[in-house]
């Protein structure tokens, strides 16, 4: 043997460092992030590192493990949650609004032998799950109003595209975490523009209807304001009859001397006698 490796040396390097490959791929590590199939000759044969349920990530099924070279084939699964981008696509609402609606999910592959029977790779899942995520907001979206789309009730929709889509993706061994909405644009041109006259003539609409209301109850509170300075007033000029008449000649004096704040009564003269009933409260009322 000794004679061997001094005869052949290249022979032997090569030969030790083909034992070693070998050596080494029989032992593959599995990463804490990943999940993996082992497949024997196209035919899955155990999975390696399975997500499971409740379990962090770090726990037992990841470090060293084993196959049988050349036989065993590794496919390397992701266990973390991934981001699927949906394409920014046309959405006709229920009252035949177009819209552009930009949108991701995300979702996890919970279990990697489904996905690996139905989609093989991972850029093969990816792309069958941006048809049917396009499919899905696209039926979704479409069984809602205009209004609804651009305001917070569409996260209620998106809760409804969540559970359809992860209806679909199931088949293909993936749960959906999460679905939104990034952005939600009318389409530029005539569209754009008769929305924004749309929701301009609603929204003066609206401030009409507000602002009659107003002097709707602005009126009823200035005549029950009215009735009840009308009521005290009574109350007061019926226990004191000379108060009321001396009230009464103050506010002609105001109105005829001085004025009620808008007309100007500047420059006008008046000339009466000075036993003329008018003036008695200025002359003093008789003891």
């Amino acid at each position: 043997m000794t004679g061997f490796v001094r005869t052949h040396p290249i022979l032997t390097t090569a030969l030790g460092l083909f034992l070693l490959v070998v050596l080494l791929g029989s032992f593959p590590i599995v990463p804490e992030t990943k999940q993996a199939v082992v497949v024997r000759f196209g035919k899955p044969e155990r999975i390696l590192n399975e997500y499971k349920a409740g379990r962090p990530i770090g726990t037992a099924g990841a470090g060293l493990s084993y196959r049988i070279p050349f036989v065993d084939q590794i496919v390397w699964i992701d266990k973390r949650v991934l981001a699927v981008d949906m394409q920014s696509q046309p959405v006709l609402s229920t009252d035949q609004r177009r819209l552009m609606v930009d949108a991701f999910a995300r979702y996890r592959i919970v279990n990697p032998l489904l996905m690996y029977i139905r989609s093989t790779t991972e850029e093969n899942l990816r792309s069958q799950l941006q048809t049917i995520l396009r499919s899905e907001v696209r039926n979704e979206l479409g069984r809602q109003p205009f209004v609804a789309l651009l305001s917070p009730e569409r996260q209620g929709v998106m809760n409804d595209v969540r559970t359809s889509l992860n209806v679909q993706a199931r088949k293909f061994g993936v749960e959906i975490v999460d679905v939104r909405i990034k952005k939600t644009d009318l389409p530029d041109g005539t569209p754009l523009q008769s929305a924004f006259e749309s929701m301009r003539t609603a929204r003066l609409q609206e401030a009409r209807s507000i602002r009659a209301q107003g002097m709707k109850q602005a009126q009823i509170i200035q005549a029950e304001a009215d009735a009840q300075a009308s009521r005290t007033y009574a109350a007061s000029f019926g226990k004191d009859a000379d108060f009321y008449d001396f009230y009464r000649a103050m506010q002609s004096y105001q109105l005829t001397f001085v004025g009620d704040g808008q007309d100007k009564v500047a420059g006008t003269n008046i000339i009466l006698s000075p036993q003329n009933d008018y003036l008695k409260e200025f002359t003093g009322r008789p003891r």
